[in-house]
């Protein structure tokens, strides 16, 4: 048909007409597509022609692949077209039983298996056939599988994910597995299921049925599923179903479509009942993104999109097409570019389905069908391209194709689509939108790299999540290395692995399949290339200066492998190595050696490694060709070989290579990897080649036995127990092996195997174990074989343990073991009475020259001067001095001397100072010191040292040594002390601190020679180059000239010109005008540019670049620093120079012409402006002649100005300008010939000037002749002539007589008003004549603003209320008293203001006008003398005054107790502390509770502590709970764990025990004092102690004394310092217990209950269980991991006990408590209990241990420390003195 506009109102008229015209199919419009946001459907072809009648198409399907579409038309037959709509192939269905025809059943569904290369076929006539189509063309047909049901199918789909799914015309809707052949229902119903439809993603489906009801089911699992069952029920059979993104789209025979939410609620109808040219809905397909949905009815296609932005959906225009009659199936390509329609008629139309496109580059085609899908196909070369789709369906706005066109980039609002075109590899990943800051790179294959806001973002291809996000600044794709599964290794899965730069120096490796970082690497210099090979097991990172590294990952070890690296690379496919050092190629064929290296010369530079048909080579650019080398493929073969696990090829391989170190080195890899896999004929071959004999023939004897067991009982050999068995033993895992013997009852293979290695001991335990009978011959063999293999010491050990003493002890004395003999004889006690028994272990002993064990020998059997000469011998001198303190006390001191004199000689130096020290011997102790490089002791002991002229060596080398760490201070002390001036001055100089080195130059040196010193070796470094040295040099000696000279000779002119500026500050102009002018005679302009700016001269810099014919420099310059002007200037100076139009083209250039005009005006270059308004403005010609004019005016050419004033059009100008000169004549001719309107402003002008020569005759006449009689009237008026005025007035003006006659009158009236002093004088001449009201008047219109002196208002207005009160009626002139009063009150007149109150008896309004212009002490006068009520009143505002006014000083003398509150308030404690001191101690006391409880809220108790100490701490009873807040704080500080903090404990001490004292005795607070003195005086004690070496162990007990007083020290921090303490003095165990208590305490704080602590450790002490948990932890996190860290290690050590050390009571060794004894005194000076021997002091019954007081005595004596005595003095303060106060070592 040639047209469209057929009639279609019969059907059958219309059908017959398309059947005898057979060249009339459908109208189809073949519009172009049209870019925009509407869907467009576009018609393609024709794909089968429609019939002579009905022949409907009852199925259509596209591929999954895109690639092919199946059609089913009438006849049953499955036709297949391409992708384009060509035909390609058909086949025809087949009915269920054969015995039938094909006209007996109807094919109601196609689907296409997720593959492509199967079809689902399902008919009536109940049945499914499954053909297998292929992915090709043309393949044979096969039916693959076959699922009968018991009705016929009505409909069917075949989801992406999960089986077939069909429904049937008796309700159910079945699924059929195609892997299993068998079906099963998934739900039923028992209304006709009529159609069906699957999710967007292939997951669920959804089934209408006849009945009207719509059902959701789940065939795969879904992330975000939505309910399962009915979605919603609509009267009408739901023939169009599908689902789309976000909604369910119901459409059928009522015209109605339909949109429900997931939830089944209505979200929108589109009704078209109203529509008569409308059909039933006969079907219905959705777009594959979901957001687009097309329904077929009569002779129409309707399009619906979704709006994102709305979140609605919108109708699009639907596509009309007559004669196609019911569109009876539809189905959308799965790219969404695509769908097929078919038709009643048998028609099969092709619709190209697109919103819009684009073309990127003119490569790419992008074809958007969807607002998220995006079809992306290359122009060129006939690729498919790929589906850019949002699985969230979201908006896709931006497509980028990047990364060498390989890679393309999508933006959403919410994410980021990311795709590799190549692989066909596409992401989708979340994305905060950031403006579009972000940089992509692709230079990986695997991985696309974000950078955004200094984090990396990586996103796998194919993956649709963010791999990870690190934060790096570093963005060089030689910086960063990813590999991801890019080369399989042996037992990994997944091998994701990173390497990136954390700084400059530092690279971090991460395993990004679980993010843990598997190292981070500090460098040394700053790294600029790095490398992971293909496993991620080594990394290769060269830096700045060309030293390239590896890395190995497993072991963390870095190595140095080659400097001066240029290239480096990986050799793909390997783990082989190739870099270039210089003109060596270096390979490393097995980079586990790195030191093994192969090199080869080569000429040029390395470009690139080429791997191709089993060939490596290295190409190298020589000169302008390129030479390959090739590498030996076989080695790198090996490595590949490995990793593959293809050990036969690398054995193969090894085989051909001669053994050479790398080869040994892979034989050995290989070897061990062959063991691990268990594959042991490679061992065996590889230990062969190795030449390991006896590994090869142990390998041979287990592959032997594997090949028998295999032979004799089948399977693997290697499974066999005794190859089991023998593996374990190779790999040295006996129990393993002895486990599998007797898993197979096999015990004597078991115990042959311990004798055969020689571990008789493991033989006789498993014998003895198992019971075996020849036990005792085995212990028998046992003895024997280890006398006979000289063991004597195992044998008398099993003697021993048989208990056979002296066999035992004779072979221990055979076996040359006397120590073993002694120790078994020591712990026997019949042994100890043998004296021949024991003189021959001694003898033994002493043969062995074990002295000490002799000695201990003898001093068992009491024979300690034996015992002493062995101690001596042996050089056991610690149990030498034990012994001597027992027995000998006399030879303690010789005994340490000596100990010292020992370790000398041994070299232990510095354990020989404390023995030196001990023994009195200071110069001793000094030499051990300095020879152990001890120098802070030898530094210590020096300082006690009473012989100045023996240190002098000493002191030499403190200063060397404190030189040499850097201590220069310290260093130059010691010089100092030994007169080494000049050692000191050269120390500074040559560490470049020459201000300290002149300093002390000038203290010890001549001036002369300090210069002469200096100067010298300032010249020195200036000759070397070192010019900022040698300047501080010339300037320590005051010689900044010499500096500045320096920099001149060597042209350094900013370092110059900085000196310069610094000691001549007056020459520094002058100084750089020098050096611009020498720069500009050298020709440097610009350098003497520089210096004329410096020197505020940019002039003389214009200057020279306009005489060197630099024009525009010298603009520039001018415009920079002259301002826009005096660029002009320079601008209009060069286009004069130009002239014509060249200046014009140059003043255009710089849009500076009008302006250069204007300018050229300006300076009465008139030519010039004339000459460039002709040329290029002609319209400024007037102006420039009107500024001719106004010049010649100037100048006094009037004639010539008139001329230019008449030439620019300004007549009137010329006319001013006579006027202005009084040329009245002149201007009267102007005006007449060229200006008749001026002609009366000449008359005007000239009767003014009459009218100041007073010749009013003529003033009048010229007036009037101008017609302007008002200005004569105006001009007499001014001048005060008025009756001049108003006799002109009354002559020309008679009309204004009146008005003027008024304004006479108001002007005598008011004339001067506005001058006080003229109201002021009327006033007093009304005053004077008795006018009392007008002078009054006149006196209040008097106002401040008329004066500036304030006084002459207040006098007026006062004035005038005397007046009112003396003339005026006594009412009326009260009244206006009292108005005048308040005027004067309220304007800040307050004295007048209260004189006149009290005038008028107002006594309170006078009182408070005083107290307002704070006039106390006259306002006190008028109470006391007028009304004595008010004194008060005045008083409590005299005070509220001082308060606001913050006066406290004032407020005192009035208020004491008001002004200390106002102190207090404003935070001036100082002033209030010291202001209630004078006022007695109860004020005094008041106020410092109130700032010490301030001080304690601020968490400051030190302070507040300091504040008692200096004004003393009364036994207040309301004081005490402040001074138990201070303490109890200042125990739980932080900072006070320290030497230096003994003051701050010294005087907490010292404070509670002034409070202890003076309390009532006995009773319960004085006992809570004393505990608190106590554990201030054990804290004072503890820092006391910190500070000495020799007192570590006391400090220790103190801490752990402490902790019985857990109650009133945080716990926490009590049991850490006891822990810590403990730990440093070697005592891990008790520090265990300690630190483990304090961890719970942590985990009890954080919970906030002490519910779960574990108390047993501390049972039967004094520790006690119940303490208050503190607010928060007392360490920092940081700290408490340390912590936890170091007890978690100490539990896993097994030598270290877990519990308290006990002593004889067998108690907890600190503990005053025992089970069975009455508890034990504290220490005063350690809180140990003291048991043995004591010191008592003379009050109070306190104790010490006698080896703890002695020791404190001995330090404080030794060392001369001040802490020290005043712990003694605080002792014997408190507790009174000792019996004997002297030393005592008894």
């Amino acid at each position: 048909m040639s047209e469209c506009g057929i009639d279609t109102g019969t059907r059958g008229v219309t059908t017959l007409h398309i059947g005898l015209e057979l060249t009339s199919p459908p109208c189809l419009p073949s519009t172009p597509s049209v870019s925009g946001s509407e869907m467009q459907l576009k018609h393609l072809k024709s794909l089968l022609p429609h019939q002579d009648g009905a022949a409907k198409v009852s199925a259509v399907a596209w591929a999954p692949n895109n690639l092919k579409l199946a059609v089913c038309t009438w006849d049953r037959i499955v036709v297949l077209f391409d992708e384009t709509g060509e035909k390609k192939d058909k086949f025809s269905t087949k009915p269920a039983d054969p015995k039938y025809s094909k006209k007996s059943y109807m094919v109601r569904g196609l689907a296409f298996s997720p593959d492509s290369s199967k079809l689902a076929v399902g008919q009536t006539d109940n049945i499914i056939y499954v053909y297998r189509i292929g992915e090709g063309w043309n393949e044979k047909k096969v039916i693959c599988n076959k699922f009968l049901q018991s009705s016929a199918v009505t409909c069917l789909a075949w989801p992406l994910e999960g089986p077939i799914v069909y429904g049937l015309a008796d309700g159910k809707v079945r699924e059929a597995n195609v892997k299993t052949g068998k079906s099963k229902t998934l739900y039923g119903s028992d209304s006709y299921v009529c159609s069906l439809t699957t999710s967007p993603n292939g997951k669920g489906i959804l089934s209408g049925h006849a009945d009207g009801s719509v059902v959701r089911y789940y065939v795969a699992e879904d992330e975000n599923p939505y309910p399962q069952g009915k979605v919603v029920s609509v009267p009408v059979p739901p023939y169009g179903l599908a689902w789309t993104s976000n909604h369910v789209l119901i459409a059928g025979c009522d015209k109605r479509v339909l949109f429900y939410t997931p939830e089944g609620k209505l979200s929108q109808t589109f009704d078209y009942t109203k529509d008569d040219s409308e059909k039933e809905f006969t079907t219905a397909v959705a777009s594959p993104s979901g957001q687009t949905v097309v329904i077929g009815s009569y002779d129409r296609l309707r399009v619906y999109a979704y709006s994102p932005g709305k979140g609605t959906w919108e109708e699009a225009k639907s596509k009309e097409i007559p004669n196609l009659y019911t569109i009876t199936s539809l189905a959308w390509k799965r790219d969404g570019s695509r769908i097929a329609c078919g038709t009643l008629c048998g028609g099969v139309e092709m619709f190209n389905t697109v919103l819009k496109r684009s073309v990127w580059k003119n490569k790419w085609e992008m074809t958007y069908v969807g607002p998220s899908q995006v079809l992306i196909k290359p122009l060129q070369g006939g690729g498919r391209g790929v589906s850019l789709k949002s699985k969230y369906g979201y908006e896709i706005q931006d497509v980028k194709i990047m990364g060498r066109e390989q890679f393309l980039m999508a933006r959403t609002p919410d994410t980021l689509l990311l795709g590799d075109l190549g692989k066909n590899l596409l992401s989708e990943v979340v994305w905060t939108n950031t403006g579009g800051n972000e940089k992509f790179y692709f230079d990986n294959d695997n991985v696309a790299m974000i950078f955004n806001a200094g984090e990396l973002s990586l996103v796998e291809y194919g993956t649709n999540e963010i791999l990870v996000t690190v934060r790096t600044e570093f963005m060089n794709p030689h910086l960063i290395s990813v590999r991801i599964n890019e080369r399989k290794h042996r037992g990994v899965e997944e091998n994701k692995k990173m390497a990136y730069l954390l700084d400059l120096k530092t690279i971090r490796i991460l395993d990004l399949t679980d993010g843990m970082t598997l190292g981070e690497v500090t460098h040394d210099a700053k790294i600029d290339w790095l490398e992971l090979n293909e496993t991620g097991r080594k990394l290769l990172f060269r830096d700045r200066r060309l030293h390239l590294n590896l890395l190995d990952l497993d072991t963390q070890q870095k190595f140095p492998i080659l400097n001066y690296c240029g290239f480096v690379s990986w050799v793909p496919g390997s783990d082989v190595v190739v870099a270039q050092n210089r003109g060596n190629l270096c390979i490393w064929y097995n980079i586990d050696t790195p030191e093994r290296m192969s090199m080869i010369p080569v000429k040029g530079e390395v470009v690139e490694i080429e791997r191709n048909d089993g060939k490596t080579e290295v190409v190298v650019a020589e000169g302008n060709h390129q030479t390959s080398y090739q590498l030996d493929e076989g080695l790198i073969e090996f490595g590949t070989a490995i990793d593959d696990g293809d050990l036969s090829r690398a054995v193969a391989f090894l085989e051909t290579l001669e053994m050479t170190p790398e080869a040994e080195a892979m034989w050995r890899t290989l070897a061990k990897i062959s063991l691990e896999t268990r594959q042991l004929d490679y061992a065996e071959r590889c230990y062969s080649a190795l030449g390991d004999v006896a590994k090869a023939r142990y390998l041979r004897e287990m592959n032997e036995i594997a090949e028998r067991a295999s032979q004799t009982m089948g399977g693997e050999g290697t499974d066999y127990y005794e190859v089991r068995a023998r593996m374990a033993i190779l790999e040295n895992q006996f129990p393993i092996a002895e486990a599998i013997y007797l898993e197979q009852n096999q015990l004597d293979h078991a115990i042959q195997m311990y004798q055969q290695l020689h571990r008789w001991e493991d033989a006789l335990k498993l014998a003895e174990t198992r019971g075996h009978p020849d036990l005792e011959h085995l212990r028998s063999s046992y003895i024997k074989w280890l006398l006979e293999s000289g063991q004597e010491e195992k044998a008398g050990a099993l003697l021993e343990t048989e208990g056979d003493y002296m066999g035992a002890i004779n072979m221990y004395l055979k076996g040359g073991l006397p120590t073993r003999a002694a120790r078994l004889a020591s712990s026997v006690p019949e042994l100890k009475s043998d004296l021949e028994l024991i003189q021959k272990i001694a003898n033994g002993l002493l043969k062995g020259e074990f002295h000490d064990k002799a000695g201990d020998l003898y001093r068992e059997v009491n024979d300690e001067r034996k015992a002493m000469e062995c101690y001596r011998k042996g050089g056991a001198y610690a149990k030498a001095v034990e012994l001597a303190r027992d027995s000998f006390p006399a030879e303690v001191v010789s005994l340490e001397e000596e100990w010292g004199d020992h370790l000398m000689v041994e070299k232990q130096m510095d354990a020989a100072i404390n023995h030196y020290i001990e023994a009195g011997q200071t110069m001793k102790a000094l030499d051990a010191s300095v020879a152990a490089r001890q120098w802070k002791r030898a530094a210590q002991i020096i300082q006690v040292v009473d012989d100045p002229a023996s240190l002098g060596k000493y002191c030499q080398k403190l200063a060397q040594h404190y030189a040499s760490v850097g201590d220069y201070q310290t260093a130059e002390k010691f010089y100092v002390d030994a007169g080494m001036y000049k050692d000191a001055i050269e120390m500074y100089n040559q560490t470049g601190q020459w201000e300290r080195a002149h300093q002390l130059a000038s203290q010890h040196l001549k001036r002369e020679e300090v210069a002469e010193m200096y100067i010298r070796q300032a010249q020195v470094l200036e000759e070397q180059g070192k010019f900022r040295d040698a300047e501080r040099l010339y300037i320590a000696v005051s010689e900044p000239d010499l500096a500045i000279t320096m920099y001149k000779n060597h042209r350094m002119y900013d370092q110059m010109m900085k000196l310069v500026t610094q000691y001549h500050p007056d020459l520094v102009s002058s100084t750089h005008m020098h050096l611009a002018k020498e720069m500009e005679a050298e020709g440097s302009y610009q350098q003497a540019e520089q210096y004329y700016v410096k020197a505020e001269d940019w002039k003389s810099a214009v200057s020279m670049y306009r005489g060197a014919e630099m024009w525009e420099d010298a603009y520039r310059v001018a415009k920079n620093h002259g301002g826009p002007q005096a660029g002009k200037q320079v601008a209009f100076i060069w286009a004069k120079s130009l002239g014509g139009d060249s200046a014009v083209k140059l003043l255009n250039k710089f849009n500076l012409l009008e302006q250069c005009i204007d300018y050229a005006c300006e300076n009465y270059m008139f030519d010039f402006a004339f000459d460039l308004a002709k040329t290029a403005m002609k319209q400024k010609t007037p102006d420039i002649h009107y500024k001719y004019a106004m010049a010649l005016e100037d100048d006094g050419k009037f004639r010539e100005a008139e001329e230019e004033f008449i030439k620019a059009g300004k007549a009137k100008e010329a006319v001013l300008m006579y006027v202005h000169n009084q040329d009245w004549e002149a201007a009267q001719r102007v005006a007449e010939s060229h200006d008749p309107d001026s002609v009366n402003d000449v008359l005007t002008g000239q009767a003014k000037v009459m009218f100041q020569a007073r010749d009013f005759p003529r003033f009048e006449s010229l007036l009037l002749r101008a017609q302007r009689p008002e200005i004569a009237i105006k001009l007499y008026k001014e001048a005060g002539m008025w009756n001049e005025a108003l006799r002109l007035c009354k002559e020309y003006l008679p009309h204004k007589l009146q008005t003027l006659q008024d304004e006479y009158d108001r002007s005598v009236m008011t004339r001067d008003g506005q001058d006080p002093k003229t109201l002021l004088a009327q006033a007093s001449e009304w005053e004077q004549a008795g006018e009392y009201n007008r002078a009054i008047d006149c006196y209040l219109r008097v106002s401040p603003e008329m004066s500036q002196d304030p006084k002459v208002a207040e006098k007026a207005w006062s004035k005038a209320g005397d007046i009112a009160l003396k003339f005026l009626e006594e009412e009326k002139g009260l009244e206006l008293a009292k108005s005048v009063a308040n005027r004067l009150h309220q304007n800040g007149y307050f004295n007048a203001a209260a004189q006149l109150y009290l005038a008028v008896d107002m006594i309170r309004e006078a009182i408070e006008s005083l107290i307002s212009g704070e006039e106390w002490s006259k306002a006190k006068k008028v109470a006391q003398e007028l009304d004595p009520r008010f004194e008060t009143y005045v008083d409590s505002k005299y005070k509220e005054f001082l308060k606001t006014a913050g006066k406290t000083d004032q407020l005192a003398s009035v208020d004491l107790i008001g002004a200390l509150d106002m102190y207090a308030q404003q935070g001036n404690w100082q002033k209030c502390i010291d202001t209630a001191k004078q006022h007695g101690p109860q004020v005094l006391h008041k106020y410092l509770a109130l700032y010490a409880t301030q001080l304690i809220k601020d968490r400051q108790p030190v302070e507040a502590m300091n504040l008692y100490v200096k004004h003393g701490a009364p036994a207040n009873e309301q004081n005490l709970n402040i001074y138990k807040k201070i303490a109890t704080d200042i125990f739980g500080l932080r900072n006070l764990r320290t030497s230096q903090a003994y003051d701050t404990w010294a005087h907490l001490r010292g404070m509670l025990l002034n409070i202890w004292k003076a309390l009532p005795t006995p009773g319960g607070m004085k006992e809570e004092f004393e505990k608190l003195l106590l554990v201030a005086h054990y804290y004072s004690n503890r820092s006391a102690f910190l500070s000495k070496k020799s007192m570590e162990t006391m400090a220790a007990k103190l801490s752990i004394s402490l902790l019985r007083h857990s109650d009133v020290v945080p716990a926490d921090k009590a049991f850490y310092e006891a822990g810590t303490d403990a730990k440093k003095v070697g005592w891990d165990s008790m520090a265990f217990v300690f630190l483990n208590r304090y961890l719970d305490l942590y985990d009890a704080i954080e919970e906030g209950s002490t519910d779960l602590l574990d108390h047993s450790d501390f049972v039967d002490t004094d520790i006690p269980f119940e303490v208050p948990l503190p607010e928060a932890p007392h360490l920092t996190e940081a700290e408490h991991e340390e912590i936890k860290e170091w007890v978690l290690a100490i539990s896993m050590d097994q030598k270290i006990g877990q519990s308290l050390p006990l002593d004889e009571r067998m108690t907890y060794e600190a503990s005053l408590v025992s089970k069975n004894n009455p508890p034990a005194q504290p220490c005063l000076v350690t809180g140990y209990p003291v048991l043995r021997t004591r010191v008592e002091f003379q009050q109070g019954s306190r104790v010490a241990n006698k080896e703890d007081w002695n020791k404190l005595l001995m330090e404080a004596k030794m060392t001369q420390s001040n802490d020290c005595q005043d712990v003694i003095n605080f002792i014997t303060q408190w507790a009174g003195g000792t019996s004997n106060p002297g030393y005592s070592f008894q």
